[in-house]
Formats: structure tokens, C-alpha cells, sequence
């Protein structure tokens, strides 16, 4: 051992101190994911370099070759394209006619719809990239969480985990999955199967399924939403009153909480030029050009209308949406002309989608006022809700944007893919042209894959290709489906994976498990090493913590003499641990894309997620000892 490190020491301990630096830098997020995954792998050529780790031929180990291989890792590419092709569902509203199934609205069918619908997710799950799943889930489950009296909050975190637990049971249910069996193939094992773990997988899903659909809810918190919170009650409307120059209610103070002149109304915020001022009011007169953010019934609004036309509508304004309405197709979504005055202003929330071309962009670039003839009032990240100088924060994917705007204005947005409106609508979700092609090639794409008749590689380009030539999204949305994050981070670990098995590092850390006093035993074995995952993936992500620990679980698989009546090879069960442990990412926000896509709609908090997904951690490993040793046959 000493000889084995004096040998190796400078490369050795090179790869774990960046091992260590860019998790912990993953873990504060000072600085994003594609920084720190670019200073990793700029270290680590210039390292290779600069010390170069020669094998029995002569050739660097370290050579930028190999650490540039990853990025044409044929496994990452597969995992590239199924999110193009998972654009395409979302472009073409493929899953959305089966989704809208479940929106069943009346409160005796809701807690039945929330669970046909969380199957629905979970199964689909294990052929397609969870997060399009989970993005036209979000405002299905708001709708049917109304219906059933509950805050969204406690569906939500539960949404996002059945995602998750489904894609634990097939090769391509999550890309954790495939870049595992991907490493495999490069260390020089054979590389999984489809189906090869979808029994073991399944078990676990099905444990996992009766906690989150038992348990889960009853632990999550009671939040409402921003423009909830601003509403009050659900059967009131949020209006916003100019008032101008020549209005009656100048000069009219705050007396016991209401204003003279609004005696039905709750105000709930007034807008003075470039300040806030929020309740009390006591003290506080109207001033010309104040806005004032209100709530109230359709009748107490109806009869401000009726006295003071000029409160909630200009006449331009009046003229503008009148002329909208006679235009409308949609008889049904035509509204009388009392409607349209009420409903002029309202508030509502979107999600800008991890496709979006707004992510990176701020909100003055983004311009949603001169785009959508909206204005967006708070930005909340993570349930933070920002609210000082909005206009220079840049958009990430899963900020929830509380947005004023017209009624129709916000219903016309639900098309756009780049944000989904978090409010839910009664309206039919709508089923476009390219429905039945995009899921006939999704279909086919998995048939073949699934068969090994070609590929998951060249079944998945081949099927993102087939969405792009027969229209059911262009180049520019293809492109945009590319998650850069993704792209850096699983090629600068590959990267750093290299140089922890060229230096003999994952061989170091595995030998540290085996002087391990209660390893002393293949499941003993396991178990630990499952449980070090399962933990070390809530800090870092999934697909990170996935490939730095299976040349480690290579290098264990190795290193013990296998059962004799063991039904699959070692360093397969060892692989297949490693995907079950790296995707049990439930007890942080940051190890699945999934969870900060809900953190932001269900206003949660951190703790929320180590309160729900701690408890699951735990009961999905005893679940995998319990598989180990009566499901494999291990001591």
C-alpha cells in the first residue's frame, strides 16, 4: 500500500484534491455548474500536460484525447438527444391529451386523479427523459390540488420523487443510468442491458410509490403562491386601479384600514412611482398616478365599474380589448362585456421551462412587457422571493415570475414554450397536428432500443433526427433542448473519472472501504457503498456523483470473490447499485433537475426536501438490502 501510493502519490492525490474541490464548489453554488465543470477540466489538462501518467506502452494516460473523450461519449450523446426528443413531445402537446385525462375537477374524483396521474408519470418515466414529464404535470396537479381543498405544496416534491423512482427501472429512465453503464463499457466491462434491472427496479419504485403517495403529503407544507397571498381568497379577483389626475378618490386617507370611496375592496399593495408600500395604510393618502394592487368579488368589482368607469379601464384600453374579443375564434372563451371589464388586470405565476431562450437572459433583455404586454412584479427562486432591482437578475430555468397583466393576455402565454402558467385553466388543454407523428417516432425510437436492434445511442439520434425533419420542432428548439449543464458537467467528470482510475485513486478510496471493520461481506459491501451514494448524491448531482463512483464500485467489484450462486455478474450488481443509489436525489433541491423545477411552484424551502426525502432515502436502502439478500442471493 505505502509503495502503491509513494508511487502514484502526485497524480493520486491531484485527482482527489479536485475531486473534493469541485464538489464542494457544486455544493455552495458560488459560481454555476458550467463554471466550475470548465476550471475542472482546464485543471486537469493542464495537469496531464504538465505531469504526464505514461501506461506500459508509453502513452499518457493524460493525454487531452482522453480527457476530451467524454464529450463524444456515445452515452452522453443518447442522453442529448432524448431531451431533443422530449422537446418534441412538449412542442407537439403529445403527452397532453393523456395528462388532461386525469384533470378531473370535481373534488370526489381529485385524490383518484392525483393518483392515476402520478402513475402515469411514474411509468412513463422509465422510457423517457423525466423532466417534459414533469413540466405539463405541474399545472394539472395545481388544478386538481384546488379541487381537492389542498395547497400545490404538498403534490409537488411528491410529483417530482414518482418521476424519479421511475426512472430507476430501465437503461435510458434517467441519464444517471446510461452514463453508468457508459463508464462500464470504458473500463472495460460489458455495458447493461435494457431491462437488465427492471424487476429490482421496480420493487424499489413500488416502496417508494406507497410512501410518497401515503405519507409524503401529510409531511409537506401548506404554501399558496404569490399572487395568492396578494389575492386572498380564491373567489376573488386581483385588479389594479390607476388613478389618474382628475380621480375622485385623490386625497382620500386610510381610515380603520379602508379607503373612503372602496369601502369592498382589500387593497393590498400601492405602487408610488418607483416605491412599494404595503399595509397598514394608516396615514398614507391616494396621490395621483398612485397604482393601487386590489382584491374583490366579481360584484363588489362590477359595481366600482358601474360608478367609476374609469378606475380599472382606460379607454384604450377598453377599446383594445373589446376589438380582442370580437377577434377571438373561440366562442367559449369569449367573455361578455362585464367580464372583460372585470377581468381586465389579473395576476398570475410562470415557470420559465429549462428550454426556454429566456434562461441567462434578464428581464430587461427579456422585455415580457413589449413581448406579452405584461409586466412582472416579483421574481421568486427557490421559494426566495427577489425584490430589489429586478431588472438586472438574470432568468434560470425554474424561477417562478409573478406577472399583471389582461386576462387574455396571460391565457395567450399558455402557448408559449418557453414558461408554463402556473394558474391551471379550465380550458382544454389543445392536441396539435404533429400529435400522432412525434409519438409514433418516440414509440418506434424505444421499440428498437428496447429490442437491441440497434442502439440506444443511434436509436435516440435517430429519433431526435426524425422530429426535427418531420416538423415537429425546428433546429433552433432542437438546439435549445440541449442542456449545456448537462454537456459540461457529464464531460468534465468523465474527465476527472479518467485521471481517478489512470492514478489508482478509485482503487485507493475502494480499498479504504474494505478496511472498512464491518465490510466484510458482499450485501455488507453494498449496503455501505449504497448509502454513501444515496448521500453524496443530495450534494452533488446525480450524473456527477454517478460517474466518480463507478470506477470505485468497479474497482470494489473486483476486489471480492462473487457468490458462486450469484444470477449476475459482480460488477453488474455493482453498477446497477450504483444507478439505484445516485438516483435517490430526494432529499435535496439540487441532485435532480426535477426537484428546482417544483422548489420554485410549490414555494418550498430546503428543509422541506431533507424533512420528505431524508425518510425515503432510508426506507428505499433497507428495501435494496432486503433485494440484495433474498432477490440475489447475497450474504
Amino acid at each position: 500500500m505505502i509503495q502503491f501510493l509513494i508511487e502514484y502519490d502526485v497524480h493520486l492525490w491531484f485527482g482527489l484534491f479536485i475531486t473534493i474541490a469541485a464538489a464542494v464548489s457544486f455544493i455552495r453554488e458560488k459560481v454555476s455548474i458550467e463554471i466550475t465543470s470548465l476550471a475542472v477540466l482546464t485543471l486537469l489538462l493542464i495537469f496531464g500536460q504538465t505531469f504526464p501518467l505514461p501506461d506500459a506502452a508509453g502513452n499518457n494516460q493524460l493525454s487531452a484525447a482522453k480527457l476530451l473523450a467524454g464529450f463524444a461519449n456515445p452515452s452522453l450523446i443518447a442522453v442529448l438527444a432524448l431531451l431533443v426528443m422530449g422537446q418534441g413531445l412538449i412542442q407537439t402537446d403529445s403527452l397532453r391529451f393523456l395528462t388532461s385525462f386525469f384533470a378531473r375537477t370535481k373534488k370526489s374524483y381529485s385524490w383518484i386523479s392525483i393518483t392515476a396521474l402520478f402513475l402515469f408519470v411514474c411509468v412513463f418515466s422509465a422510457f423517457m427523459n423525466n423532466t417534459p414529464l414533469v413540466i405539463i404535470a405541474i399545472p394539472i396537479i395545481q388544478v386538481l390540488a384546488t379541487s381537492a381543498g389542498y395547497s400545490e405544496s404538498r403534490f409537488l416534491i411528491p410529483l417530482s420523487y414518482v418521476a424519479i423512482l421511475g426512472g430507476m427501472t430501465t437503461l435510458i429512465g434517467s441519464s444517471t443510468n446510461l452514463l453508468v453503464s457508459s463508464s462500464m463499457s470504458e473500463l472495460g466491462y460489458a455495458p447493461l442491458t435494457f431491462f437488465e434491472f427492471v424487476i429490482p427496479g421496480s420493487m424499489i419504485a413500488v416502496v417508494g410509490f406507497i410512501y410518497v403517495l401515503l405519507i409524503l403529503p401529510r409531511l409537506m407544507p401548506e404554501r399558496t403562491g404569490m399572487a395568492r397571498e396578494l389575492a386572498g381568497s380564491r373567489k376573488e379577483f386581483v385588479a389594479e386601479l390607476d388613478i389618474t389626475e382628475d380621480s375622485k378618490l385623490i386625497g382620500a386617507e386610510c381610515d380603520g384600514g379602508k379607503f373612503p370611496g372602496l369601502p369592498d375592496l382589500n387593497i393590498k399593495l400601492i405602487q408610488r412611482g418607483g416605491h412599494i408600500i404595503l399595509p397598514p395604510f394608516e396615514g398614507y393618502a391616494i396621490e395621483a398616478h398612485d397604482i393601487l394592487i386590489i382584491s374583490a368579488t366579481r360584484d363588489s368589482l362590477t359595481k366600482l365599474l358601474a360608478q367609476y368607469p374609469g378606475f380599472l379601464l382606460s379607454e384604450e384600453e377598453a377599446a383594445a380589448i373589446s376589438q380582442a374579443a370580437l377577434e377571438s375564434d373561440d366562442d367559449e372563451d369569449v367573455p361578455s362585456t362585464e367580464d372583460m371589464n372585470v377581468q381586465t388586470r389579473v395576476l398570475a405565476e410562470i415557470m420559465i421551462t429549462p428550454a426556454s431562450r429566456m434562461v441567462d437572459m434578464s428581464l430587461d433583455h427579456a422585455n415580457f412587457q413589449k413581448q406579452y404586454g405584461v409586466v412582472v412584479l416579483g421574481i421568486q427562486r427557490r421559494a426566495k422571493v427577489v425584490r430589489r432591482r429586478l431588472g438586472r437578475i438574470r432568468l434560470e430555468s425554474g424561477d417562478v415570475l409573478l406577472i399583471a397583466g389582461n386576462r387574455m393576455t396571460v391565457n395567450s402565454m399558455r402557448d408559449s414554450t418557453d414558461f408554463i402558467v402556473l394558474s391551471g385553466s379550465k380550458r382544454d388543454l389543445p392536441i396539435m397536428g404533429k400529435t400522432p407523428l412525434a409519438l409514433g417516432i418516440f414509440l418506434v425510437t424505444i421499440g428498437l432500443a428496447a429490442a437491441n436492434i440497434i442502439t440506444i445511442p443511434v436509436a435516440a439520434i435517430a429519433g431526435s433526427a426524425g422530429m426535427i425533419a418531420t416538423g415537429c420542432l425546428n433546429i433552433r428548439q432542437a438546439t435549445r433542448a440541449i442542456d449545456r449543464k448537462i454537456f459540461l458537467l457529464v464531460g468534465s467528470m468523465l474527465a476527472l473519472g479518467v485521471i481517478l482510475e489512470a492514478s489508482g485513486a478509485a482503487r485507493y478510496i475502494a480499498e479504504l472501504v474494505l478496511s472498512l471493520p464491518f465490510a466484510d461481506t458482499p450485501l455488507s459491501i453494498l449496503a455501505i457503498m449504497f448509502l454513501l451514494i444515496a448521500l453524496t448524491t443530495n450534494v452533488l448531482s446525480n450524473n456527477a456523483c454517478a460517474i466518480l463512483f463507478t470506477p470505485i464500485a468497479m474497482n470494489l467489484a473486483g476486489s471480492i470473490e462473487a457468490p458462486a450462486n450469484l444470477p449476475i455478474d459482480i460488477a453488474s450488481l455493482f453498477a446497477i447499485t450504483v444507478i439505484f443509489a445516485a438516483n435517490c436525489s430526494f432529499a435535496s433541491p439540487i441532485g435532480y433537475q426535477t426537484n428546482l423545477l417544483v422548489m420554485g411552484p410549490g414555494h418550498y424551502r430546503f428543509r422541506d426536501f431533507i424533512k420528505g426525502g431524508l425518510p425515503l432515502v432510508l426506507i428505499l436502502w433497507v428495501t435494496f438490502i432486503m433485494i440484495a439478500k433474498f432477490y440475489y442471493g447475497l450474504e
